[in-house]
């Protein structure tokens, strides 16, 4: 019974993962990132497929088993504890996979250089529109998109959100 409990919790951990812009992996927290700055062109809804990691059809499978082979005597305890075993794996299986999947945006955008991308990111906090400026934060291989920050005027040294005082007449 610990390992079926054991299972489900894996299989209840591993559900927990996401791709949102509004979530940072624990080691990608203090690491430099590159930016790039870009414009959205359009934005669609997706559907991320869910994870088939084997932990769903495990836990299932084992679920299965040890309810059927209560069944009964002994060679009807196998023979059901077998089938619960295999319809437990199919049903675990379809379970993670339901339980992992994400709603998603497709983003695509064009650089400040002209070249084109798309991104497939979870729906975050913010609505990103055709037009908006965006910048692209790339972190070990993974890139999200979130709103570029509002830029101080070429030539101030100011940092971004500084307040700039009103032109003078001279």
């Amino acid at each position: 019974m610990k390992k079926i409990l054991l299972a489900v919790a894996v299989a209840s951990l591993a559900a927990c993962s996401t791709t949102s812009p509004d979530v940072i992996q624990r080691g990608d927290a203090q690491r430099m990132s590159q930016v790039q700055d870009a414009t959205v062109l359009s934005v669609r809804p997706v559907t991320v497929e869910g994870n088939q990691s084997g932990i769903g059809a495990t836990a299932g499978g084992v679920a299965g088993a040890v309810a059927g082979s209560s069944v009964g005597g002994h060679r009807e305890a196998v023979v059901v504890g077998v089938l619960g075993a295999v319809a437990g794996a199919v049903v675990g299986n379809a379970v993670e996979r339901a339980s992992t999947r994400e709603e998603a945006v497709e983003i695509l955008l064009q650089l400040r250089n002209g070249e084109r991308r798309a991104i497939v990111q979870a729906k975050g906090n913010e609505t990103l529109n055709p037009g908006d400026a965006v910048i692209l934060v790339t972190t070990g291989g993974k890139t999200r998109v979130t709103r570029a920050p509002a830029a101080a005027p070429a030539g101030s040294n100011a940092p971004v959100g500084t307040p700039v005082p009103p032109a003078t007449k001279g």
